[in-house]
């Protein structure tokens, strides 16, 4: 068969060109639509239990508001003129389009009793204009006088004030929303102008907003790093330009396939689907270096140009293709996890490695078949001493020296056994934001100050309508909120019970002391002024269903990470059953911090899973390859122990098992396997040759694939490590872990599997080895290199080589 598709390549190479010239063209044209994504994506699937309660909730209750936060620590904040200049900001960013309101300590409202119409209405402590410092005092005793808003818009303790802007669903659903959160930061940036103090800016919107952005930045900046360090490495591997040009544009075209596929398949560019072009030109570029060796190689043998690309096609292209089907595998596995950004990533990666493999296939031997033969400085590369040298001494390991390998080998699994027992398994929701990014550090300004910005919801529902407001229920409930407000992780409630409270006050002109749960006789008429319109029943209704059966309990929570968070969450329900029997009440305890924490748990299951997956299947492809269980074994023995040296790494400097650091296991596995079969390939294809001498046939699949495999980890390892530059902590970890994991698989499969090959000679190598299920290549095969046809270019070239 690939004796067929070499003859066909080069015999239609003009008609190929034009082709993939076009294909990309049609791709470069689709991937002008690609888009950035703004939402994060579901991480439990929608049957799941979890997942159920929280829609249900929102179904009840609503999804609450969309707000952007913005802090200030000042201890001057009701000084007349950082007052004023505050209440501007506010009315400015209220100008600002997909602004829907502010609310602050600045225009902090009562309620005011009208008993003519026996309602409740909103009223402004803070006049429009402010005229002396004595009315501002007067006034902010009164405001700091509202038990509601203490520990929600302000910290008396620490003198940090808080806004909350909300903003417009729809905006956030569309590419206004970037435009709106750079006019709002705009706004701020004129207060701090002025004011000289600064803003600290956090919630959801915003964070969403500005990783975005950063994704989409990273997304053409580790582009054009990817390509900088693959130009630099294949210029000092192989000294000249012919040899750079063509993998250049053969990742470049990749790359151009990925975004294409992406625009039609209407993914959106994400943390992880950001990642797939920078990934695909490092995995790229080991295809070309292999062929181009190989054509260097068999160019020196004989010396016809033709001949060498018919025979690198044939010799290479099986061996190539079964490698990036293993690479492939190991991202193809992220579709059997329930995420959908996952199964974006894992579709995306897995064909575009298959499509970069052909696009290597075509560009590299059509391109080489217009240039003129390889020179004596093109074939340099092959024989340098200090590479020689390092695979001579390969080859003294290999023959002398395998007892200290396999010691070496089990010491090293031992501590990696070890280390794998320090693993901890925790993930945040703003895990891959980096500590000393203004995001993480504004965030952690609200967790110190306000306990935190992550919702955590509580639903508690009466088995008897209209009993959520009897006076034994709010008391209850009361009860309960009190002592989770002694949680340090949980910040002041909102319910109905405070508002109730609020309510009151009220009715009784704004005493504090009248801040408490009102009365039976108290509740009626005071739920009668507040349904009477004008007052807090849009709150009240938010908190509380129509049938007064169910009510809402709203906490923020600080990002402490799944670990503890699943140890709340059972605090809380533990506390929810002293106060609400079950044979009475219902509790319900759900909001986004503890679907994050579910889902998390879920997807790293889902990735164990996948990773149980890719070692099956590349098990089979290596078996339908080498027909032999015992080569299976044999050659997976090299690719375990560097994740195990990577999982015991991940132990000992307290990297936990997440989301981003799984996905590491994956993918290197799957890359590191190819340098396994490229080697086992040449040694069986050796042992033909050399009738079945064990020993001579590693030492020369050492020597011929020894160069090819230290250059394409090369190329792997620092393009892998450019991710380490990241801006976000997953991408950092994804890029430092793979890159160990695979240097360590260098050494693995160049050191240990050719010494267990010549250790355990009889249980390694059966007759069964030399009749594979899947043959790769036959290397003497006789070549009908007339059939090429191709002698108005190459007759001049051809007269010359065969002299």
């Amino acid at each position: 068969m690939w004796k067929r598709i070499a003859r066909f390549i080069l015999k239609n190479r003009v008609l190929l060109s034009v082709l993939l010239l076009l294909m990309t063209a049609f791709m470069g044209y689709q991937g002008r639509n690609i888009q950035l994504s703004y939402e994060y994506a579901a991480l439990l699937p929608e049957k799941d239990s979890v997942y159920q309660e929280n829609q249900r909730f929102i179904e009840t209750f609503g999804a609450g508001s969309d707000v952007i936060v913005v802090g200030v620590k000042d201890s001057m904040f009701y000084d007349i003129e950082h007052l004023s200049y505050w209440r501007n900001m506010c009315s400015e960013l209220e100008k600002v389009p997909g602004v829907l309101g502010t609310l602050s300590m600045g225009d902090v409202y009562t309620l005011d009793k009208n008993k003519e119409k026996k309602s409740f209405e909103i009223h402004k402590i803070f006049p429009k204009d402010l005229t002396s410092q004595e009315e501002v005092d007067s006034l902010s005793n009164i405001a700091n006088s509202l038990p509601f808003f203490k520990g929600q818009l302000y910290n008396d303790t620490t003198h940090v004030y808080m806004l909350a802007i909300t903003v417009d669903k729809a905006v956030m659903a569309s590419p206004e929303r970037e435009v709106m959160v750079t006019d709002i930061v705009k706004v701020c940036h004129q207060y701090e102008a002025k004011t000289g103090k600064k803003l600290h800016y956090s919630g959801m919107p915003y964070i969403r907003v500005m990783t975005s952005q950063q994704i989409k930045k990273e997304f053409f900046l580790f582009i054009l790093f990817a390509l900088a360090v693959v130009v630099l490495i294949l210029f000092i591997f192989f000294k000249t330009v012919r040899q750079v040009i063509f993998p250049l544009l053969v990742v470049t075209t990749g790359v151009i396939w990925t975004v294409g596929t992406m625009s039609l398949l209407g993914y959106k560019i994400t943390l992880l689907t950001g990642m797939i072009p920078p990934l695909l030109i490092v995995i790229g570029v080991p295809n070309c270096i292999f062929l181009i060796n190989k054509y260097h190689n068999e160019y020196i043998s004989h010396g016809n140009k033709m001949k060498a690309l018919q025979r690198t096609i044939i010799k290479i292209g099986n061996a190539t293709l079964l490698t990036n089907i293993t690479t492939a595998s190991g991202f193809a596995t992220f579709l059997v996890t329930s995420s959908d950004i996952l199964k974006e990533f894992g579709l995306v990666a897995s064909l575009n490695i298959i499509s970069i493999f052909m696009i290597s296939l075509i560009i590299i031997p059509v391109g080489f078949s217009f240039m003129g033969p390889p020179r004596p400085k093109d074939t340099r590369h092959l024989n340098r001493k200090a590479m020689n040298g390092v695979i001579d001494r390969l080859v003294i390991i290999t023959l002398n020296y395998r007892k200290q390998v396999y010691i070496a080998s089990a010491v090293i699994l031992c501590i990696g056994i070890f280390g794998i027992s320090k693993i901890k398994s925790t993930g945040y929701m703003v895990d891959d934001i980096q500590t000393d990014n203004p995001i993480y550090v504004d965030l952690k300004f609200f967790e110190s100050n306000f306990k935190g910005l992550m919702p955590l919801e509580i639903a508690v529902e009466t088995k008897k309508k209209g009993n959520i407001i009897s006076g034994s229920t709010l008391a209850k409930i009361d009860k309960f909120e009190r002592t989770l407000q002694k949680m340090p992780e949980l910040s002041k409630p909102v319910s109905i019970v405070p508002l109730f409270k609020f309510a009151k006050q009220a009715y009784y002109n704004g005493s504090e002391k009248f801040y408490k749960l009102p009365s039976n006789y108290e509740r009626s008429f005071i739920l009668s002024y507040a349904q009477g319109g004008g007052g807090d029943e849009s709150r009240i209704h938010a908190f509380m269903d129509e049938s007064r059966s169910k009510a809402r309990i709203s906490f923020r929570v600080k990002d402490i990470g799944t670990d503890r968070m699943l140890e709340l969450e059972q605090k809380v329900d533990s506390t929810a059953l002293k106060y609400f029997p079950k044979d009475k009440f219902n509790v319900t305890v759900t909001g986004s911090s503890v679907v994050f924490t579910k889902g998390t748990q879920y997807l790293v299951r889902s990735l164990f899973q996948s990773l149980g997956l890719a070692i099956l299947l590349i098990s089979i492809f290596m078996a339908l390859m080498f027909n032999s269980r015992r080569m299976v074994i044999l050659s997976l023995i090299p690719n375990m122990i560097p994740l195990v040296v990577t999982a015991a790494i991940m132990g000992y400097f307290n990297i936990p098992i997440k989301a981003s650091t799984i996905l590491v296991f994956s993918i290197a596995f799957g890359i590191s396997v190819d340098d396994t079969i490229h080697f086992l390939a040449k040694y069986r294809q050796e042992l033909k040759y050399t009738n079945w001498n064990i020993g001579q046939s590693v030492i020369l699949a050492l020597r011929e694939t020894g160069v090819s495999m230290i250059y394409t980890s090369l190329v792997l390892f620092f393009g892998f490590g450019i991710f380490s530059f990241s801006s976000f902590g997953g991408t950092v970890a994804l890029g430092i872990l793979v890159s160990l994991t695979l240097m360590v698989a260098l050494f693995s499969n160049l050191i240990l599997l050719p010494s267990l090959l010549m250790g355990l000679q009889s249980f390694a190598t059966t007759k069964y080895f030399d009749e594979p299920l899947l043959d790769i290549f036959d290397e003497e095969m006789d070549i009908e290199f007339d059939l090429l046809e191709i002698k108005k270019i190459e007759e001049p070239l051809d007269k010359k080589e065969n002299q």
